[in-house]
């Protein structure tokens, strides 16, 4: 799976009424591929490369582990647990992981 491509495509698969209301800003360092900004703002999901603005929630890992978790072949406690997953906020992603598809 292309991890970057995944991120990209995420604004196509939420549905804008799913996060009307919503505001929040996720920083992702995926070690092998690149950072990535994930601004959500009532309705409005854009991902972007780089990293921008203040993070609400900063996610470490590898695409690799991204992989793993999208395919459900990684439980995201385990993934966490064994350093493979590193989660600022777990509580901010814990409202979005199932709507990216991480859960």
């Amino acid at each position: 799976m292309d991890i970057k491509e995944f991120l990209f495509s995420l604004p196509e698969k939420v549905r804008p009424e799913a996060i009307e209301g919503m505001s929040t800003l996720f920083h992702f360092d995926i070690t092998d591929t690149g950072k990535f900004t994930i601004k959500l703002d009532d309705g409005k999901l854009e991902v972007s490369e780089g990293l921008e603005g203040d993070a609400v929630c900063k996610v470490t890992t590898s695409s690799e582990t991204i992989s793993k978790l999208v395919a459900k072949d990684l439980n995201p406690m385990v993934a966490v647990m064994t350093g493979k997953l590193k989660i600022s906020n777990p509580g901010e992603m814990l409202k979005y992981a199932k709507m990216f598809g991480f859960m």
